[in-house]
């Protein structure tokens, strides 16, 4: 039989599979979009049907157990994936243009499952009684989510979540680098992304036990994983990045910079 992408069709076949890996990236990068707006949601205890103080009853031991196994979890794979020696094994098993979106759909999926199996520990910690205060402090919540989605487009977002890769491979073009680039956020912090999330997560009018748990729990993986960020990040563009840690803090505009 003439035609059809099958093995008498290594160019039909070749066109196959790179679809197939648009097709894969996009899906990836839907789920990304979904949990995104779920977490904002989630983590504010606004609109969606499971969120960080509803559900999950069974005890306070047993919440602190769960809670902390399922930040673990995403912890772990979160860190573990975005490291080069992993990139460089893991690569031999996966096509190299569909890696980065084989990590974003992980990690999407992973924190779905955070948010299906999280148990609420609703105690409240500390509430914020005046109405204006209560504002403005939402209006920090949204502030912080703004911050984090922007910050993804002043590098290069498309990159960033998997669809470039697979695009140039579509393309029959080879990947290249993204060029090291330090605008807007990135001229004040260096991980303005990481900032936005810190900012949401701790922007509560009304703080309870388990989203204390949660803000404090992420924030210390945030602070771990930058190390490790870091670390990469100098080994990889060398002075470029030694010099750019010199000039600019890493979460605070007003923080500490790096010694020479």
């Amino acid at each position: 039989m003439a035609g059809g992408a099958d093995s008498r069709d290594p160019a039909g076949m070749k066109t196959l599979l790179k679809s197939l890996a648009l097709l894969y990236a996009g899906i990836a990068y839907l789920l990304f979009t979904a949990w995104s707006l779920y977490a904002v949601g989630f983590v504010g205890n606004l609109v969606v049907p499971k969120s960080i103080d509803s559900g999950g009853e069974g005890g306070l031991a047993v919440a602190l157990l769960v809670d902390a196994l399922l930040i673990g979890l995403f912890a772990l794979q979160h860190s573990v994936m975005a490291r080069p020696g992993f990139k460089a094994a893991w690569t031999a098993i996966v096509p190299a243009p569909v890696e980065r979106a084989t990590y974003v759909l992980v990690s999407s999926l992973l924190f779905f499952v955070v948010f299906w199996q999280w148990r609420a520990m609703p105690q409240v910690v500390w509430q914020v009684e005046s109405e204006p205060a209560r504002m403005a402090i939402w209006g920090l919540y949204g502030l912080g989510w703004l911050v984090a989605v922007l910050s993804t487009h002043m590098v290069s977002h498309w990159d960033l979540f998997g669809l470039r890769q697979v695009l140039l491979d579509f393309r029959g073009k080879p990947y290249t680098q993204v060029p090291f680039m330090t605008r807007g956020f990135y001229r004040m912090v260096r991980h303005p992304l990481m900032l936005g999330f810190l900012i949401a997560f701790w922007a509560a009018p009304t703080m309870t036990l388990g989203h204390l748990f949660f803000a404090a729990a992420m924030t210390v993986y945030i602070l771990v994983a930058l190390q490790l960020e870091e670390k990469d990040l100098l080994d990889a563009l060398g002075e470029a990045y030694r010099d750019y840690r010199r000039r600019v803090p890493m979460l605070f505009p007003w923080g500490r910079r790096e010694q020479p």
